[in-house]
């Protein structure tokens, strides 16, 4: 069985910024990922905002989502109060709405994988426990 890679907003801004630190392992892990990959609306909504105002280019990016490569789920509209929760659990980090709808799915979605740059997910726990499943830059 194969795993589900749950995009965070980092990697997909990375990857579109030339100028991002974190650009050049994007590209060699994205290279390297089978679609589809699943995000939440918030991180969509969240890179696109960023690449709004740091001036890059979304178009990669709206090619993703129309060609359904990066699947969008809702877990705010699914979920509203476990995404409540974990906001107010975190609060102190603090949690991100994209964070929160991205554990919640790493929660919910068996064998999946956190791609990030976000170190806070060292920080989070599955299920208040388990340390989060991430793949991250060094």
């Amino acid at each position: 069985m194969s795993r589900v890679l749950l995009v965070d907003t980092g990697p997909l801004v990375a990857l579109l910024d030339r100028s991002d630190a974190h650009h050049d392992w994007a590209v060699a892990v994205f290279s390297e990922l089978r679609a589809p990959l699943l995000t939440c609306e918030a991180v969509a909504a969240e890179a696109l905002f960023l690449c709004r105002r740091n001036r890059i280019d979304p178009r990669a990016l709206h090619t993703l989502l129309a060609e359904r490569e990066l699947r969008v789920s809702s877990p705010l509209n699914d979920a509203p109060a476990a995404i409540v929760q974990l906001l107010s659990r975190y609060a102190t980090v603090p949690m991100s709405l994209a964070d929160a709808c991205v554990l919640w799915l790493h929660e919910t979605t068996p064998r999946s994988v956190v791609l990030t740059c976000d170190s806070d997910f060292r920080v989070y726990r599955r299920s208040r426990r388990r340390p989060v499943d991430a793949l991250m830059p060094d």
